[in-house]
């Protein structure tokens, strides 16, 4: 992972490869921010660029045996910590990141940008919540009581390190706090007030920011080939967050089936039509959990174009043609009054299905709560 892979974050990769070059970085990195501002492949290019030898203007070189093996992510001397949950066939110990490498590596080569919802998936994880547990502490301990393999530093990535069990983070106090020599933590956290405080005390904070609307929109043209309007329309839509950019991308591929599956919950919900209720839940619920997800947010979406409508304020509205058409009619019954409430009905339901509740109750009992917000006006 190079820094030039990173979508925009200018600012942030001046100041870490400083940091480098001047010998001047902390042991221990919080890196942190909002959701899919590229979190993850910051920390893996840090440690890429740290590592190489023979890095130059800013870049590592490609060519030396460093390069070679981070860019397969199996470089000896890097661990990965992420949240796993017990494989059906493992052992009855609890499950490291170990377990898991293999999922990881591929994932991550594939899209730096993967989602936690992606990492689940790749998991194949149903009903469990994945975790970091006690014995990932034993196993790093181990690892950083070896010579480093390759005679330079040793690095741990820890993703997503509030999910780390309270005895884990206990067991890792010490050694955050007085690593051995060349040796560095790099904690990639979404929601970092929730890691204990006693871990957050032996970091250095590293902000980083949403990606700036102009670094996505020329990011989208280069990775997808969308035209240059296309690519500011979801940049806009997505907010600084590469992993809804994608996700839109996915819903824009899709959007004719979302846009007849949203105006039917509508439509059937301000005739309270219980009959079609049912039937529109039984195919929803049949469409598998991502395009569930998909839906939902497609229906956020379609729910705040609304209601912006309704303001006159034509440059401000970012709907096609066949969803301005059905919107024209619509907008009147999205207002101050009821925003907030079907924004949010919306929101539990997307929350339902990523914790795996039962589809059909979940957009049943959605559709039926709609019926109270939709003529509320």
């Amino acid at each position: 992972m190079y820094f030039s892979d990173i979508i925009g974050q200018e600012g942030v990769k001046v100041q870490l490869r400083r940091c480098v070059d001047e010998n001047r970085l902390a042991h221990a990195l919080l890196i942190t921010g909002p959701k899919g501002n590229g979190k993850l492949p910051i920390a893996v290019a840090l440690a890429h660029y740290l590592l190489c030898q023979q890095r130059h203007d800013g870049e590592v070189c490609n060519n030396c045996p460093t390069c070679v093996k981070m860019n397969k992510l199996i470089h000896s001397d890097v661990h990965f910590v992420f949240p796993v949950v017990k494989k059906k066939s493992g052992s009855d110990n609890a499950p490291i990141s170990d377990d898991y490498i293999a999922e990881w590596r591929e994932l991550f080569i594939k899209n730096p940008y993967f989602s936690y919802s992606d990492w689940l998936a790749t998991m194949g994880v149903e009903n469990q919540q994945p975790m970091i547990y006690e014995r990932e502490s034993s196993e790093i301990l181990h690892k950083l009581s070896m010579q480093s393999r390759e005679g330079g530093w040793k690095i741990v990535i820890i993703w997503l390190p509030e999910k780390m069990k309270e005895a884990c983070s206990n067991k890792l106090l010490k050694i955050i706090e007085e690593p051995p020599k060349e040796t560095l933590f790099l904690l990639v956290s979404e929601e970092p007030d929730t890691i204990i405080p006693t871990i957050l005390s032996r970091t250095q904070r590293v902000e980083i920011p949403r990606i700036e609307r102009n670094d996505l929109t020329e990011a989208l043209v280069a990775r997808y080939g969308l035209t240059r309007d296309d690519a500011q329309r979801v940049a806009i839509q997505s907010s600084g967050n590469w992993e809804k950019a994608e996700e839109q991308l996915r819903v824009d591929t899709e959007k004719e089936l979302f846009l007849e599956y949203f105006s039917r919950l509508m439509r059937v919900a301000y005739a309270r039509n219980i009959r079609e209720m049912k039937v529109w839940s039984e195919q929803v619920a049949a469409l598998g959990r991502e395009r569930q997800k998909g839906l939902m947010e497609y229906c956020q979406r379609m729910i705040r174009e609304n209601f912006i409508m309704n303001f006159k304020h034509d440059e401000m509205i970012y709907l096609a043609d066949d969803e301005r058409n059905f919107s024209v009619r619509f907008s009147p019954f999205v207002n101050e009054n009821n925003i907030f409430g079907i924004m949010e009905e919306l929101s539990e339901a997307q929350r339902h299905i990523e914790r795996n509740v039962n589809a059909k109750m979940v957009f049943f009992d959605l559709a039926l709560r709609m019926t109270v917000w939709i003529k509320n006006r």
